[in-house]
């Protein structure tokens, strides 16, 4: 059953997927490490539980998925003293390279134009032999 004239059918989370990558110059592991090395903001919104078993980016800055907006807000009020400006390259990164498209999408949508995610997550990192700390 459809809403009224001019609703758009619901999609699936794929779909919806596809769509907000196709706005996303989306970065692989190597490239990431040179995008960090270069200024660019890390930032790893996995879950506790997740970080203490695998590990940690060193350098990256971490925010739980539920404060990322409020953390990353050049103009919020509990910005993160990293969020310093619209212009900033936030590279958001989570386990698998699925959450973090939302999430990078929802920090466009705050003005935070160059923000991407890292293809494959926190494990493609790991995989690609790049620096983890305990």
């Amino acid at each position: 059953m459809s809403g009224g004239p001019g609703e758009q059918a619901p999609v699936g989370i794929d779909e919806l997927l596809d769509r907000v990558r196709e706005g996303l110059d989306r970065i692989e592991p190597r490239e990431a490490f040179a995008a960090a090395e270069a200024g660019a903001l890390l930032v790893d919104i996995r879950y506790a539980e997740l970080r203490d078993r695998d590990g940690l980016i060193p350098g990256a800055l971490v925010v739980e998925r539920n404060e990322l907006e409020w953390r990353l807000d050049p103009q919020g009020s509990h910005r993160a003293v990293e969020a310093t400006s619209h212009d900033l390259r936030v590279v958001v990164i989570c386990n698998e390279g699925y959450a973090s498209s939302l999430a990078a999408l929802s920090l466009r949508q705050l003005g935070l134009h160059r923000a991407t995610d890292l293809v494959g997550g926190f494990q493609a990192w790991k995989a690609a032999g790049l620096p983890v700390s305990r």
